[in-house]
């Protein structure tokens, strides 16, 4: 008897996982598909990727795959395992629906339901992804966005074809970058009348001319005269829900960061927003503006590099 390399058939190593297994007979059933192959084995060689992944999506069926294999060499005949019994193994009691000899020895029967065997050839359509870029306020108010995408669609005869579609995306309030936004049945078209797969929007932020985001939290640059920084002051900042009084503590450094709770994007809880401290000097750029600057480093002898080595 003619042994089938499953592994081989589906083009994956031995150790292949799962994901890695359901990967390559989407692939190759989408290649081999009759509906729209050229292939002239097109329908042989569909069944052949069928078949092994019935079997090696199974961990039942594939650790007994495993068990049958484990003596045989390529280019051997392949004879069966002494009281090697399929329906003694809980393989049995599935219908015919095409498989091999090999198959319905020692599993008992070809395979019912899934990905076809026996009930047409049904494929799911495969998942797509794309990026959608929106702003902060989009993330901070959340509401929809009209999305235009070129994806694969089919024709009246079931063939191939690019088609734009607009799509209208509801945008999470507090969705954070990177995260994805899931629109089920807007991937892949199936085959042989399977369901669609689904589209995965992940989310990037556009630059923002005021605030940058670090997961669910806001940071904005503040730039302060010296005499805010020193004296303290009361300054209004922006934050994505309107401006708020911020009172700045005397002595303030740059670098500094003040925490404003709950000021970040919506969730539970929310994220918080930070200002960091900039400190701009003015220029000397008068005569007036020169004077004071040498009256401040005649009556204010402060050296910032002294004790530090510098």
């Amino acid at each position: 008897m003619e042994f089938k390399d499953y592994y081989k058939i589906l083009g994956v190593e031995k150790n292949a996982s799962t994901d890695e297994i359901k990967r390559a007979y989407k692939k190759l059933a989408r290649k081999y598909h009759p509906d729209v192959s050229k292939e002239t084995d097109a329908e042989q060689q569909f069944k052949a990727v069928n078949e092994a992944y019935h079997v090696l999506k199974d961990r039942e069926k594939r650790k007994a795959y495993d068990q049958l294999g484990s003596q045989w060499r390529e280019g051997q005949d392949f004879r069966p395992p002494p009281n090697w019994q399929a329906r003694g193994r809980g393989f049995g009691g599935e219908s015919q629906g095409g498989y091999s000899d090999f198959f319905s020895e020692f599993f008992g029967g070809g395979a019912g339901g899934g990905f076809g065997g026996g009930q047409g050839f049904r494929v799911r359509g495969e998942d797509v992804h794309a990026t959608i870029e929106i702003t902060l306020e989009d993330a901070w108010n959340g509401g929809s966005r009209t999305l235009t995408l070129q994806g694969q669609d089919r024709d009246e005869q079931g063939r191939p074809m690019l088609r734009n579609r607009q799509l209208n995306v509801q945008i999470p309030r507090g969705i954070r970058e990177g995260q994805q936004i899931r629109l089920s049945g807007q991937g892949g078209p199936g085959m042989g009348g399977g369901p669609a797969g689904d589209l995965y929007l992940q989310v990037r932020f556009a630059p923002h001319p005021l605030f940058r985001a670090e997961g669910k939290d806001i940071f904005l640059e503040l730039p302060l005269t010296p005499w805010e920084a020193a004296l303290g002051a009361k300054i209004p900042v922006p934050t994505l829900g309107g401006k708020v009084e911020m009172q700045i503590p005397p002595g303030s450094q740059s670098g500094r960061k003040l925490r404003l709770k709950g000021r970040g994007l919506p969730g539970k809880p929310s994220g918080d927003q930070y200002l960091v401290l900039h400190i701009e000097t003015p220029p000397a750029d008068s005569e007036a503006a020169r004077k004071l600057y040498q009256r401040m480093a005649a009556e204010m002898p402060y050296n910032p590099r002294k004790g530090r080595g510098l």
